[in-house]
């Protein structure tokens, strides 16, 4: 069991007990360090355990220790044998750090908002992109905080999964067929998409949503290694009946190229293009390029980020098919009609 690198199942069973035994894999660096440290501790073949009697002596113990990237650790309940935690030790420290957002992401206690997203020749509604929030009492975590403790704790592709989750049930209960939903895709985090594909696919029939109802966005702000992999993990989704989209082009590696490879059903205009484009000739000229490579392929275009009547024309003028932004309405729990200017 010490041996085991941890899986996205045994993430969601997940807690650090209040007392217990640290077992961590026993190297020169980590010997000398708990020598300096003074703690006890027994030889258990190639670990050490190490007794501790609650979580803030726990990360006292181990904030300091040097990380290796083959160093796992595991964390079990007093008189316990059974592990209820094994993964790397600069994982651990995170969990142990955010502990509060851990369990957030762990509970599933999420829920999904909806931000319009209009048809820009006649401004009537077509869809609505999901928008993660937490579902906790008087307390608002931004999303962007929760997906940066997922990925230092190891729990990218859980957050990932419980986020589509959110989107899926929001849908079925509030949106009728017919209206697209456009939900974030994190392909960084799907280390077994078959795995994925399963979970995503049991909660679409559970819910009874229409696959060409929903539309993945392909949100990658780390460099996409594989492009060619990623096209096929969403050429499977598209045979099953799913659209997807590109998010964010012209910004990191969303690229002109990516968007040719790709060769998606939606692209998204990165917001930094949308902004004041009335106005920038250099912005003019990339959201013609795409217009261009998008009447070659057939692919729909979306605009992020409106917030000004100009910004709107603008797109309605060289022919962009859809847009989204605070001008048009902003992320609320209900799927709100359209009053342009955002009231």
């Amino acid at each position: 069991m010490l041996n085991e690198k941890p899986n996205l199942e045994n993430d969601a069973s997940f807690h650090i007990p209040e007392s217990g035994l640290l077992y961590i894999q026993k190297t020169q660096a980590v010997i000398e360090y708990m020598t300096q440290k003074s703690c006890v501790y027994e030889v258990l073949s190639e670990y050490l355990m190490i007794p501790f009697e609650a979580k803030d002596t726990l990360f006292d113990i181990i904030k300091d220790m040097p990380e290796t990237v083959d160093l796992f650790t595991s964390v079990h309940p007093s008189g316990s044998g059974f592990s209820t935690l094994s993964l790397p030790l600069s994982q651990l420290k995170e969990r142990i750090r955010y502990e509060m957002l851990v369990k957030v992401i762990i509970s599933g206690s999420l829920t999904s908002y909806f931000q319009p997203i209009i048809r820009i020749q006649d401004n009537q509604i077509y869809g609505y992109e999901s928008l993660l929030r937490t579902r906790l009492p008087n307390r608002n975590i931004p999303p962007g905080l929760l997906f940066d403790a997922a990925h230092k704790t190891g729990l990218h592709s859980l957050l990932d999964l419980r986020a589509r989750e959110a989107a899926l049930k929001a849908r079925a209960e509030k949106l009728p067929r017919g209206v697209k939903s456009f939900i974030n895709f994190l392909p960084a985090s799907i280390y077994d998409y078959k795995f994925c594909l399963r979970h995503t696919f049991t909660l679409i029939e559970q819910y009874d949503i229409s696959p060409e109802d929903l539309v993945f966005e392909v949100v990658e702000t780390e460099k996409i290694n594989d492009v060619h992999f990623l096209k096929k993990i969403l050429g499977i989704y598209r045979d099953l009946g799913v659209s997807v989209a590109l998010d964010d082009l012209g910004s990191g590696y969303a690229t002109l190229e990516t968007l040719k490879i790709l060769n998606p059903n939606y692209v998204k205009i990165d917001r930094f293009f949308i902004s004041h484009c009335d106005e920038n000739k250099v912005k003019q000229r990339f959201l013609q390029e795409v217009m261009k490579i998008a009447g070659e392929t057939g692919i729909y275009v979306l605009a992020e980020g409106i917030e000004r009547e100009e910004e709107l024309l603008y797109c309605k003028s060289i022919g962009m098919h859809l847009a989204q932004g605070y001008y048009i309405g902003k992320p609320a729990p209900e799927p709100a009609a359209i009053i342009l200017g955002g009231n």
